[in-house]
């Protein structure tokens, strides 16, 4: 009897992936509520029975597992290292560029005028200056986390929760592990499968060790005395081992079915760091490879990067103007239409452009390796646009919609020498 696999049943381009991301960001963003704004008895949704983790949680791992999965396919099928990396920084760096200058520059300024009634004292308030914040968290590492002072009176403070962007902390370990599987490729260790499939299953076996409380891992690798190393890692590793033997994995709807209630189940009675997450992540990709009709789902914007990251900047400065008196529904209706509409900005003005430049080759670089040049996608050559006929108009609406991402990259370089310099 033949059983088909997920190999066989998986279409890269045809998987309702981009609507579980958009899911699991509102997951995210309800979860944080709690302590943002005071709902839900000021918890996470999950910690209030017990749970081993949040809602929030367990979205993060499941976007975890897969990015696990999709970015080591991409490894896989790159064309070498360095453009695999260069589509990672594309996708993660510039939007990131852009919710720390909004947060900045435009939301705590906000907090600030409601604060104190006015704007003067915020640009050189100390400590945690707005300049500071760009160039302290510029690389994905959080390492300033309030903003003059902004924001004192929300549940969020309140509550220990003294940042602007208490979901961004995920970011700098997801890159971490971009980088991990770009040392597995460069290896040969994701072509052979073994020794990938070994160092996958080795992450594997200390999240369980750290579980179980079996020990203190901190003595065999400092880095583990952080639990939430091995709490993100191990659905990384096990969406990298789910692509290595992608063409060995059963795929059924019983399986699917099944294993999406096992996760429910360990997740309100226990067990979840040792068969939920796991259970979470086949019932994800088994979702997203069966429900076919929401393939179109982020297809032509995909908003879930962006309401991430802006998920928590919103919230807290909706609490900062005390929206939640006006109730729970007041609160996360006005949250979502501005997380909403701020991802669209983002993905349009930001992300998408920087996207289009997946696979450029800008002359200077095609001429030191002796490889032909490589335009944005879109443009020609030449510089013209790639379509016959465009004419002059199009030709400078697809020059201008890079400009939005210049003036971003411009505005972060000179914000991070200020930061330099002060």
């Amino acid at each position: 009897m033949t059983v088909r696999t997920l190999g066989d049943a998986f279409d890269p381009r045809n998987n309702s992936i981009g609507f579980l991301r958009w899911v699991m960001a509102f997951m995210v963003i309800f979860s944080h509520a709690g302590p943002v704004a005071g709902l839900f008895h000021g918890a996470d949704i999950g910690e209030q029975w017990g749970a081993e983790t949040s809602l929030g949680g367990v979205a993060v791992t499941g976007f975890f597992f897969l990015s696990g999965m999709l970015i080591t396919r991409s490894m896989m099928t790159s064309r070498s290292p360095a453009r695999f990396l260069w589509h990672r920084v594309v996708r993660i760096f510039p939007a990131w560029f852009a919710i720390l200058i909004v947060t900045a520059f435009v939301l705590a300024p906000i907090a600030w005028i409601h604060d104190r009634g006015t704007i003067s004292g915020f640009s050189s308030a100390q400590p945690d200056s707005p300049w500071d914040y760009v160039y302290n968290n510029v690389t994905l590492v959080l390492n300033q986390w309030a903003i003059a002072g902004t924001g004192a009176d929300t549940p969020a403070v309140q509550f220990g929760y003294n940042t602007w962007n208490g979901s961004a902390w995920t970011l700098m370990y997801e890159f971490a592990c971009y980088l991990a599987v770009l040392v597995l490729g460069l290896i040969g260790a994701l072509t052979g499968r073994l020794v990938g499939a070994i160092i996958a299953a080795g992450v594997l076996v200390l999240s369980t060790l750290q579980a179980v409380d079996a020990g203190d891992l901190a003595t065999v690798f400092g880095t583990l005395g952080n639990p939430q190393v091995l709490q993100l890692a191990a659905p990384f590793a096990f969406g990298t081992l789910v692509q290595l033997f992608i063409d060995k994995i059963p795929y059924s709807d019983r399986l699917g079915v099944g294993m999406i209630i096992v996760a429910g189940l360990s997740w309100w009675l226990g067990g979840w760091f040792l068969v939920g997450q796991y259970a979470f992540g086949y019932g994800l990709i088994w979702f997203g490879t069966r429900v076919r009709a929401l393939a179109w789902w982020g297809r032509r914007v995909d908003l879930s990067y962006g309401i991430y990251i802006a998920g928590w900047p919103v919230m807290f400065l909706a609490a900062d103007l005390r929206l939640q008196e006006a109730g729970w529904f007041t609160y996360l209706l006005v949250v979502t239409v501005a997380v909403h509409v701020y991802g669209y900005l983002s993905w349009t003005l930001i992300e998408k452009p920087a996207l289009d430049l997946k696979n450029w080759r800008p002359r200077l670089l095609a001429s030191a390796t002796s490889s032909p040049p490589v335009p944005p996608k879109g443009l020609g050559a030449s510089g013209a646009i790639s379509e016959a006929g465009g004419g002059l108009r199009t030709q400078i609406l697809a020059r201008a919609r890079f400009v939005p991402l210049a003036i971003l990259m411009v505005a972060t370089a000179a914000l991070v020498v200020v930061g330099a310099i002060r």
